[in-house]
């Protein structure tokens, strides 16, 4: 064990808690992308729809429904790269964490 007045026992506390936060967030996220992979097939599949509806009918209300189906599409797919995102970012927080814990280890 690390001498208490250094201060690194106190770090790797520090270091400790940040991983168990961080890995709170991951599986949080992990969660929310289950759910956006979800939400933006049904949303694409819609969008594909209303699509073809609007080729079919040729008409200005189907080309609305088709152009509004398609805006929640594309909003559900920034929505999902943002949490990828997010998930990369964390994912490199922890393992910048547990290199600190593994130098203090030493």
């Amino acid at each position: 064990m690390t001498d208490p007045g250094t201060g690194v026992g106190m770090k790797r506390s520090r270091v400790e808690r940040r991983l168990i936060e961080v890995g709170a967030q991951l599986r949080e996220l992990r969660t929310e992308l289950a759910l956006a992979d979800e939400q933006l097939a049904q949303l694409a599949d819609e969008a594909e729809d209303a699509r073809l509806r609007s080729l079919v009918s040729e008409t200005p209300i189907a080309e609305r429904e088709h152009r509004e189906a398609a805006r929640h599409a594309d909003a559900m797919t920034r929505h999902r790269d943002e949490v990828v995102g997010d998930i990369s970012r964390l994912e490199r927080q922890q393992d910048e964490l547990l290199d600190l814990l593994n130098d203090s280890a030493r």
